[in-house]
């Protein structure tokens, strides 16, 4: 038995268009969806948080063989409502349960990133809460205008 390679000409295909002759075949436009104005003045401002909290630390390593890590469940909690900013992103720092293994004797630096906390809050907690012994702590904390802080941290 001779097997023929399966040929497949342009022309035999109409979604397919040759170089030579014809227009590029667009794809369908969807319209924008419309907002109504009344959806539009019930937002109120004061209660949009579209900025991120940055949390550079600092750790001084003066132990040998030091792993380090962070739990999801580190959080910066305003001082005065309660709120919880969460933790969404973590640099240089490994998200239990891995660990990061730091160089002996140094300084050891990571970023976390958080969800904001309400415009009105004035200080805040920083707390790495977890059901076992050692976990950060830094407590109030004044807030700035750029939300970014450095925290030595033990």
């Amino acid at each position: 038995m001779k097997l023929e390679p399966e040929i497949c000409k342009m022309t035999d295909n109409p979604d397919i268009v040759s170089r030579k002759g014809g227009g590029i075949k667009e794809p369908s436009v969807k319209p924008k969806p419309e907002i109504g104005m009344e959806v539009l003045t019930s937002i109120q401002p004061h209660t949009l948080e579209d900025s991120h909290i940055y949390v550079h630390c600092y750790f001084d390593n003066i132990y040998k063989d030091m792993l380090i890590r962070i739990w999801e469940t580190t959080f910066l909690i305003d001082k005065a409502s309660g709120v919880r900013a969460g933790l969404l992103h973590a640099e240089n720092i490994s998200i239990a349960p891995q660990w990061t293994l730091i160089a002996d004797g140094g300084t050891f630096h990571f970023l976390l990133v958080f969800s904001s906390l309400p415009k009105s809050c004035e200080r805040f907690d920083f707390i790495e809460d977890i059901t076992q012994p050692g976990g950060f702590f830094v407590q109030d904390i004044l807030r700035n205008k750029e939300d970014v802080y450095h925290l030595t941290i033990a």
